[in-house]
């Protein structure tokens, strides 16, 4: 069963109520995405799209000027391209039904200047299985993890384009390892945790395709304090970006 409700920026998102849904790990990655200059110029891919979602921010906030999104699932496709037409942008996002592992620049029509991936976390035999395949593949390594993740992005990039993604801190290890591997340097990271005496529930990361060692630790990311958001926070909530200085250079 779909339902339609407002998110950020006031776009429109469709969803599937037993499907994954939109969350704050997604809000994060599209907000973590560098802004740049030429902005109308600039082309990237997201892999594993889901409904959209941090396509639509993206684009909504004028990070890209065309997006091509790819989902291996045809419903969550297909949800894809609904959203990007009910907002409106459906010629700045293009929707393609492909798989990852196989993916190449020449299937989307090009080489882009960024990638951006919320992939599957879990490993094959990781956490609860889920009731619905659909989920099942969306949550778990089953049809493609991070290392295939990274593998497509350096098929699609441009030399030192820009791979970001969100990822779980416990999983650092696989994460780094897939990017090692596929020919990219991570060059900024930032931890996310939902109270100062939590620990990290995500990490956050910007990594260039042959780029060389150096990277850039900018404080954690700290959600709530006491009963509200912490200023960090809000100022992503209203801006679509983070603050300047979790950028760096």
């Amino acid at each position: 069963m779909v339902f339609t409700t407002r998110i950020n920026d006031n776009l429109i998102l469709t969803q599937d109520k037993q499907g994954l849904t939109f969350g704050s790990d997604a809000l994060l990655l599209a907000s973590y995405i560098r802004p740049g200059a030429d902005k109308s110029r600039r082309t990237a891919a997201e892999l594993g799209a889901g409904t959209g979602v941090i396509s639509l921010l993206a684009v909504g906030r004028g990070k890209f000027g065309h997006i091509t999104a790819v989902e291996l699932q045809e419903k969550y496709a297909d949800l894809c391209r609904h959203n990007a037409r009910q907002n409106g942008l459906e010629e700045k996002i293009a929707v393609i039904c492909g798989d990852v592992r196989h993916l190449t620049a020449k299937d989307i029509g090009r080489e882009v200047d960024a990638v951006f991936c919320n992939p599957p976390y879990m490993s094959t035999d990781g956490g609860r299985e889920c009731d619905k395949e659909e989920l099942h593949i969306a949550r778990h390594e089953t049809c493609g993890g991070i290392a295939d993740f990274a593998a497509c992005a350096a098929r699609l990039l441009k030399h030192g384009g820009r791979l970001y993604a969100v990822y779980r801190p416990d999983r650092l290890e696989s994460l780094f390892a897939a990017h090692r591997s596929a020919g990219f340097a991570i060059k900024r990271m930032t931890f996310v945790h939902g109270r100062a005496d939590l620990p990290p529930s995500m990490v956050l990361t910007e990594a260039r395709l042959g780029g060389g060692e150096g990277m850039y630790l900018p404080r954690p990311l700290i959600i709530a304090e006491g009963a509200g958001d912490t200023a960090d926070y809000a100022y992503i909530m209203e801006k679509g970006n983070f603050p300047s200085e979790y950028y760096g250079a």
